[in-house]
Order: C-alpha cells, then structure tokens, then sequence
C-alpha cells in the first residue's frame, strides 16, 4: 500500500473514515489547527474532498461491509503504524461509527479512539429507546407516538395534526430505495400520514417509524448542540448553534446549510449533566427544536460522532478537534469550555442565505456577513486549485436550484 500523507509532524496522523463535507470539515479544522494533511477512506470518492491539498483520498469496494472495512482498515492501520506514533480515526458518519465500534478488537492494535460501548450506542440510536432515556433523565422532547407495520393500519393519534414521521432505525432506513423518500417527513393530515407510512414498509422497512407532534415554527428555532467529553465521561467543550437555514432536498433533510453560534448557559447545563451521568465518551451532537409554546428546547436525536454540519464549532473559534487531540494524544487536563462567540457558518453562498432566511432572522445574519464574521466548510485559502474553484462554483450554482426546487416541502 503506498503512503499517501507524509507529514514532517509524524507524532499522529487524523484518518478519517468518510469522503463527505462532514469529512472535508474535520480535515479543514486539522490543518488550520496544526498545519497537518488528513486521510480519508471511504467506499467511494466524494467532490467535498477531492483533489485536495489538506486531505488525501483512498476508496475501497464496499468499505461500509463489515469483511471489507476489517480488511481494509487493517492494511491501512499495519502501512501507517511504520511511519506515525499516532493514527486518530474519526468517523463522519453512522454507518462508520457502527463499524469502529463493532471492531474495537481489530481497531485498538493500530489507531486511537474515543468512542461509547455498542450496547450504549444500540440504545442511543434507536429513537424509541432514546425517548425512554431522556424521560429517566429529564430531556425534553416532542409528543411522541410508535407505529409497527403491525399497527400501521390500524392506530389513534394521541395528538393533533400537523406531525413530524422518521424511522427510529435510520442505519436500517439509509439503504432503502422508494419514489419520494424523504430523511423525514410532515404529514398535514392522517390521509398523507397513511401514505408515508404505506411507501416507507412497502419498500421493506421492518423497524418502528416515529411520529411526534410537529413543534411550530421555522428554521430560525431549531438549534445543533456539539460537545466533546474525554476519555473519563466528563465534558470537556460544548458550543450551540442557531440553525438559520435547513436542507430542504429529500435526503437532505435534516441537516443544516447556515447556522449562527450562540451560547445557552441553561442548555449547557442540562446536557452536561445528561452526558456525564451517562458516562458518555467522545463527540455527540443534538438535535433540537426550541418549541415557543412551552418555552423549551424539545431534542430529537443524538448523533455519536460530530454531525455533517460541525464545522461551524471551528468556524466560531472553537476548534474540535483539538480536544479530541489534547485527550487521546497530548493527555492534557483541560477545564471545560462552554463557547460564546457569535458566528455564520454556511454551506451556501451568502446571497441565497439572505433571500431566503426568515426575517427573524435577518437582520443578524446580514449584520455578520458585513462584519465578514462568517466562514464556510469547502471554501479555503490554504486549499486551492483551479479545479476546486470550478467544483465549488458549480455546488453553489446547485444551490440556487435546489432552494427553488425545494423550499418549505416537506410533505409527501
């Protein structure tokens, strides 16, 4: 296996496992922070990454198969064991997460990492078991109501129109194929409800599907919450973000294209506390929706890696990285940082944020963007090429379309 990355620094080298934004962010906040190029492996290659100065790409056949990954992964670990003390491996994605987890065994003869056991990460992910969790310990989150497909034709809602539907088992969900899938789904009324939930079994969905009651509002009350907590449970860095602008293409769903740093003293506390009580290990992201009816912050998931949008933690001062960094490597004894710092990260361009954020919105993100405190996860100085400008230009051009295309739909 040839070296790809050959760092002068060799005390770590970040390997990274997926070719994505979520990837690209992670390699972005290694170099700015220690001027190092990254590895990415994944199954296929991905613009977001490629032809890259800060990270280099290795793609093998069905990486995302358990023989494969364990195969692949251990050629990777035994070639670069030779020439780094360190390798990190950082997962940006479920499906990869699941895989570090599930081969621990493999994994700890060569690479360094930090994440829960499988049966905590079993009961996290699965959205039923989560909700259970967060009635023992006090989150709050949406009315919720279980459909089986044994049930599915025959329930009553405990609550009123509109809801919110997903699948509780998404790892189960992401391989399924259908016309109109959707990451989620709001339904006005129990006709289009019934419809979702006949196109998602028909297509082979065994696992539950979730539906909650649909917190009102738009993009402006929905909020992303990262934390970092070392290698003993306890939480070393918190920083929340104020989603301005979602994704509004079918698989996009989700996941956010603009969000505004802001800190919450009261949040922070809450999922501290959640977090530490859980003994939990690594990164985590929430999802949440501040519901004005009740005055409080309603959390939909949690994701057991850093989430697709996460650059705007670095882009905001905070780097993420470098805790993750200053405990498995340097060993360092950090205080906990909660970050306040005011700042747009964006996914598109600054003009399509402005045409189409809300207007309570407006003024602040207008504000930040004369200021110029805002940055991007794909735009970098320190990686340019004639053919990542072009890439980019072209992602932006999508953009426009897309927002046109899908704005606001989010129904079947």
């Amino acid at each position: 296996m040839d070296i790809l990355v050959k760092n002068t620094n060799r005390k770590f080298l970040p390997v990274i496992l997926g070719t994505d934004a979520n990837a690209y962010g992670i390699a972005k906040s290694f170099h700015k922070e220690y001027g190092i190029t990254s590895l990415s492996l994944g199954k296929a290659p991905l613009l977001e990454t490629k032809k890259s100065n800060i990270v280099k790409v290795m793609t093998f056949h069905e990486f995302d198969h358990d023989d494969n990954f364990v195969k692949y992964i251990e050629e990777v670990g035994k070639t670069y064991h030779q020439y780094y003390e360190h390798l990190l491996l950082i997962a940006c994605g479920d499906r990869y997460t699941e895989l570090i987890v599930n081969h621990r065994d493999v994994l700890d003869n060569y690479f360094v990492t930090n994440y829960i056991s499988n049966e905590m990460k079993e009961k996290l992910e699965n959205k039923e078991d989560f909700y259970q969790i967060c009635e023992e310990y006090g989150l709050d989150y949406p009315k919720t109501f279980i459909i089986t497909k044994a049930n599915k034709d025959n329930f009553t809602l405990p609550f009123d129109f509109p809801v919110a539907a997903k699948a509780s088992n998404s790892i189960e969900y992401v391989d399924l194929e259908f016309e109109g899938k959707k990451k989620g789904y709001r339904a006005e009324n129990m006709d289009e409800l019934r419809q979702i939930l006949d196109a998602v079994y028909n297509a082979g969905y065994t696992g539950s599907m979730i539906i909650q009651d649909f917190i009102p509002g738009d993009d402006s009350t929905m909020y992303v919450l990262n934390s970092y907590s070392d290698r003993d449970g306890k939480v070393k860095m918190m920083c929340l973000g104020h989603c301005v602008s979602e994704d509004y293409t079918p698989h996009g769903i989700g996941n956010y294209n603009a969000i505004v740093q802001q800190a919450n003293k009261q949040v922070y506390a809450r999922y501290q506390k959640f977090l530490e009580d859980m003994h939990y290990t690594g990164f985590s992201n929430f999802d949440m929706k501040y519901d004005v009816r009740d005055g409080k912050f309603k959390v939909f998931e949690i994701n057991i890696r850093q989430g697709r949008s996460s650059y705007f933690t670095t882009a905001s001062g905070c780097n993420l990285v470098k805790y993750l960094v200053d405990d498995l490597i340097e060993h360092k004894q950090m205080e906990t940082h909660y970050h306040d710092n005011p700042y747009l990260w964006l996914h598109i361009p600054p003009k399509l944020l402005l045409k189409y954020v809300s207007k309570d919105s407006y003024a602040q993100v207008k504000q930040l963007i004369q200021e110029k405190k805002y940055d991007t996860t794909l735009l970098y100085k320190e990686d340019r090429s004639l053919f990542r400008a072009v890439m980019i230009r072209r992602f932006y051009h999508m953009a426009y379309k897309k927002y046109k295309l899908y704005f606001n739909k989010r129904g079947i």
